[in-house]
């Protein structure tokens, strides 16, 4: 059976519970619960284990924070036989509009401390990432705030749909492959 690894990033902790940073979490959140798996404590990372119409998809939502993300992966990666090409990180991107997910094949982490672990510790930049759009919206000097800060009560309803645009689009990375997913959400502003 095709193996998956679809990795979350975010902080573990209350305190960064549904923050614009943690959105990767939120996201592998609603693919396990639509799937109707559940997350176990493991090693590194909160795990869960599902299958997709004959693919196995291995789902962590690390619990090494953010900067250390690339630890979690690697294990869960080597402990599991998957290779990059069937790694998926799911990840906040400042540099996004909100109305936007992109995802790609490979690149640079673009200052991202959860996927400059990554490829320090992967010693690759070729992985699939889907980068979830949180926009720019805070006043000079307070980008840290911002980032960690919750989703405001009026970008709710577009970031809920965007969720579950992301979540289709790790179904079809799994499915059909990374040029699939991407025609289905690059390119395109999401609205209500």
């Amino acid at each position: 059976m095709t193996k998956y690894l679809i990795a979350g990033l975010g902080n573990p902790g209350d305190e960064y519970a549904h923050t614009r940073h943690n959105i990767g979490f939120d996201v592998v959140n609603a693919f396990v619960q639509k799937h109707a798996a559940s997350f176990r404590v493991d090693r590194l990372a909160f795990v869960a284990e599902l299958k997709l119409k004959g693919r196995q998809c291995i789902c962590i939502c690390p619990t090494t924070f953010m900067n250390l993300s690339g630890k979690a992966v690697k294990y869960w990666m080597e402990k599991e036989g998957i290779l990059s090409d069937r790694l998926l990180v799911v990840v906040d991107d400042i540099a996004l509009p909100l109305n936007r997910l992109r995802l790609r094949p490979g690149g640079s982490h673009a200052g991202h401390n959860g996927l400059k672990s990554l490829e320090e510790t992967l010693g690759t930049r070729d992985y699939a990432r889907l980068r979830f759009g949180i926009g720019n919206d805070y006043p000079k000097g307070y980008q840290s705030d911002f980032v960690l800060g919750k989703w405001r009560k009026s970008e709710e309803p577009l970031v809920k749909r965007k969720i579950g645009i992301a979540v289709e689009a790790i179904e079809s990375f799994a499915l059909q492959g990374i040029t699939a997913a991407m025609n289905q959400v690059n390119n395109k502003e999401v609205s209500l």
